[in-house]
């Protein structure tokens, strides 16, 4: 349909909304921001979906609501308005995230792998920002990061801001697609049962995943195992279902601490 007023200054509506300039002028509207696919949307109302998601994201970030809250005011202005399931978890994200679009996140991490696997039935080519940079290409920063290498080569392999926590409480829960076993509710914060870091794929593991919806993870420089990764999840051994997957065991890898003086590791004792 037209525009319709959600606060002073902020309107939503249809594509046909745009094509008066006269009545865009008439509003006050100085600026126009148009979602849309770049083909026709196969199912009806996909757009104005999109729209209302954007217009309760602006309120979000501009008035401090929650993402049920965003909805219910734009819907308060537009009583048909309509969100799909897709959109309302990227705005629950982007609540979990502080109405930020924070892509180092752990969380913002875990929702584009599980769209990836949702989407892929084998993936035949990922997008490079999924992969973590391979920490043998990079020098060693003086910071905080753990370095975690192959205990039998000691090949760097990822840092610590590659590992996906699942045990951060109630963001990651809320994106899980499987329910937990007894045995994870019972295990405090899970962590000590953990067995296996799941972690971001890194550049070194492409070559394995492509084309195939699980297999194992090799040390790439002596091929020793150090674990494995499923596209369609698998089960820490603490009871979370982790999807997708990819799992370095913690058995075969050892941590390097950066000391904050001099360019020397030691490792952690």
């Amino acid at each position: 349909g037209g525009m319709v007023l959600v606060l002073p200054g902020l309107y939503v509506g249809g594509v046909e909304s745009c094509s008066s300039p006269e009545a865009l002028a008439a509003a006050g509207v100085v600026a126009v921001l148009t979602v849309d696919a770049e083909e026709p949307p196969a199912v009806p109302g996909v757009r104005a979906s999109r729209s209302v998601a954007v217009a309760a994201a602006y309120l979000m970030k501009t008035q401090g609501l929650g993402w049920e809250q965003a909805l219910a005011a734009v819907r308060a202005a537009k009583p048909d308005a309509q969100v799909n399931p897709g959109f309302q978890r990227q705005l629950k994200l982007y609540e979990a995230m502080g109405c930020a679009v924070d892509t180092s996140s752990v969380l913002y991490k875990r929702y584009r792998l599980e769209m990836l696997s949702e989407r892929f039935s084998e993936p035949q080519d990922l997008p490079p920002e999924v992969f973590a940079v391979d920490p043998t290409t990079i020098c060693q920063t003086l910071n905080t990061e753990v370095l975690y290498r192959c205990r039998k080569c000691r090949r760097a392999l990822f840092r610590s801001s590659s590992i996906l926590s699942h045990t951060e409480g109630i963001g990651p829960t809320a994106f899980a697609h499987k329910r937990i076993t007894n045995s994870a509710q019972l295990s405090g914060n899970g962590q000590e049962k953990c067995t296996s870091y799941f972690i971001e794929p890194v550049q070194w593991m492409e070559p394995a995943l492509l084309g195939v919806m699980e297999g194992q993870l090799l040390c790439p420089k002596c091929k020793s195992k150090l674990g494995s990764f499923s596209w369609r999840g698998d089960q820490c051994s603490c009871g979370r279902w982790v999807t997708p997957a990819f799992q370095i065991h913690r058995s075969r890898v050892d941590e390097v601490r950066t000391l904050p003086v001099g360019n020397f590791q030691t490792p952690k004792t």
